[in-house]
């Protein structure tokens, strides 16, 4: 009887030293749910395998993963600037310089020196019959005291204003022989070349209604800097009625309407 109660005892030290093994083989395994010593499973994502692990830190369930940008550093980027095309085109045909098909006759865009239609144009005569009809109306006359010139012309009045003001002074209110918009023959001097002119009826008339015919003031008060000449309330340029009036409207000079100079090269 003693004796089977040592067997006894002995068995369940035994079964207890088997329950002790298994439970030792099992704390081997990481953790909680952990397969990472599972045959067939890598126990890390390659680098290179195109998978990303979402982080989750922090995030509910909907969060959708980060996303990688791809590696550029070596991939030629674009210039951060670019050159902006041209507002206008400024071009030079048989001699004689344009700017959005506009003829250009200031200090910077001379006009060759043979050129000479020798009266003024016709679409600009035109206009200008047709202005001084309209201001007949009103009570105002309108007569052209200085028409189309020629090269040879401008340069004989040019050499004497210089002869009798100085260089400095004549160009301010003359222009070089080539660069004057009356050899073009699309411009006009009306009534008076005096700077009294300014404060008359017919003067305040051209201003405020000569673009309606296609014409502009080309010499406007205060923009002597850009224009290059004095305030000329006398001097008109036939463009055309919808240009005229676009410029008008805009209280820009030609010159800053269309973006050029005019600056004499010396």
């Amino acid at each position: 009887m003693k004796m089977f109660k040592i067997k006894k005892t002995v068995a369940g030290v035994l079964s207890l030293c088997l329950v002790s093994a298994a439970l030792a083989s099992c704390n081997n395994i990481t953790g909680p749910g952990d397969i990472s010593s599972l045959p067939g499973t890598d126990s890390h994502t390659p680098p290179d395998s195109g998978v990303i692990q979402p982080d989750i830190t922090g995030a509910d369930s909907t969060t959708a993963p980060e996303t990688t940008l791809p590696d550029t550093t070596d991939t030629e980027l674009p210039p951060e600037t670019t050159a902006p095309a041209p507002e206008h085109v400024i071009e030079q045909k048989d001699g004689i310089w344009y700017v959005d098909g506009v003829l250009i006759a200031n200090k910077s865009y001379p006009l060759p020196a043979d050129y000479n239609p020798g009266k003024i144009l016709i679409e600009a005569d035109i206009a200008f019959k047709e202005m001084q009809s309209a201001a007949a109306k009103d009570g105002i006359t309108l007569t052209i005291v200085s028409g189309f010139r020629s090269y040879t012309r401008q340069q004989t009045l040019y050499n004497n204003y210089v002869a009798r003001d100085g260089k400095e002074a004549a160009d301010r209110y003359s222009a070089r022989p080539g660069y004057s918009e009356h050899q073009s023959g699309l411009a006009m001097d009306l009534n008076s070349v005096d700077d009294s002119f300014a404060y008359t009826k017919e003067a305040k008339w051209i201003a405020e209604n000569c673009a309606r015919f296609g014409f502009i003031v080309r010499y406007p008060e205060g923009k002597e800097a850009i224009t290059g000449y004095i305030y000329e309330p006398w001097h008109v340029r036939y463009l055309g009625v919808d240009l005229a009036e676009s410029i008008t409207a805009s209280g820009l000079t030609f010159e800053e309407y269309f973006g050029i100079t005019s600056v004499c090269a010396d």
